[in-house]
């Protein structure tokens, strides 16, 4: 296997965990922070735009996972790949997300 194949797995990890809150936030008819908004990752977008985003982020996330390469649940390498982009986009948005949503207690003291 390419090691192309472990980057598209890592960044379809991370495709794919981005997808969720944007996705959840709206669906639930909710505003949450985008890239759209302004000023952009701060500002609060829509429920449609963040639907949209979350959608294009589940796609993109699809392409590199299950469209490039043969990815394998299975294969350790294949997963560790995917759970580390998982992983390293969960911490990143838990923290620029936590300013927002009172998810960082060590920044409200």
């Amino acid at each position: 296997m390419e090691w192309i194949h472990f980057v598209s797995y890592f960044f379809g990890g991370a495709f794919l965990t981005n997808a969720v809150p944007h996705f959840v936030a709206g669906v639930m008819g909710e505003p949450f922070q985008s890239p759209f908004a302004k000023p952009p990752g701060q500002g609060l977008s829509s429920s449609t735009v963040n639907v949209l985003w979350g959608f294009l982020n589940l796609v993109i996330g699809y392409v590199l996972v299950c469209r490039i390469g043969d990815f394998e649940l299975r294969s350790t390498s294949d997963a560790v790949s995917l759970g580390l982009g998982i992983v390293a986009i969960g911490l990143l948005s838990a923290r620029l997300f936590g300013r927002f949503h009172g998810g960082n207690t060590r920044e409200r003291s």
